[in-house]
């Protein structure tokens, strides 16, 4: 080890010691910009199978309603029954929104930031 006076080890270490703080704080950066891509990402995936299942959920609803009001005789009562279908099912959904929609959700952005 050659012999250096204390003052340039000490200039030594806090000059090390900024850089390694530096690279620190730039990997943290480029990790949360990392995840933060891959949430962004995922939940532009899920609004767009979102808007096409949507699209293909009405279209389809449409004609079930028509059936069941071709096989009743009146179109107007498809639509009434199959409205009153989905109530029940958005009462039911909307006591158990917590359990089928927030945790899972919540998991999911937890577990992309971990």
């Amino acid at each position: 080890m050659s012999k250096q006076p204390t003052l340039t080890l000490i200039e030594s270490l806090f000059s090390e010691s900024k850089d390694y703080v530096d690279n620190r704080l730039e990997l943290f950066k480029l990790k949360m910009i990392d995840k933060t891509s891959s949430v962004a990402s995922s939940i532009i995936a899920y609004v767009a199978l979102f808007v096409i299942f949507f699209i293909f959920f009405i279209v389809f609803n449409i004609g079930i309603a028509l059936l069941i009001g071709d096989l009743i005789g009146k179109a107007y009562l498809g639509f009434l029954i199959l409205a009153a279908i989905y109530g029940i099912a958005g009462v039911v959904l909307f006591s158990k929104r917590d359990k089928i929609f927030k945790t899972p959700i919540t998991k999911m952005i937890i577990g992309k930031f971990l």
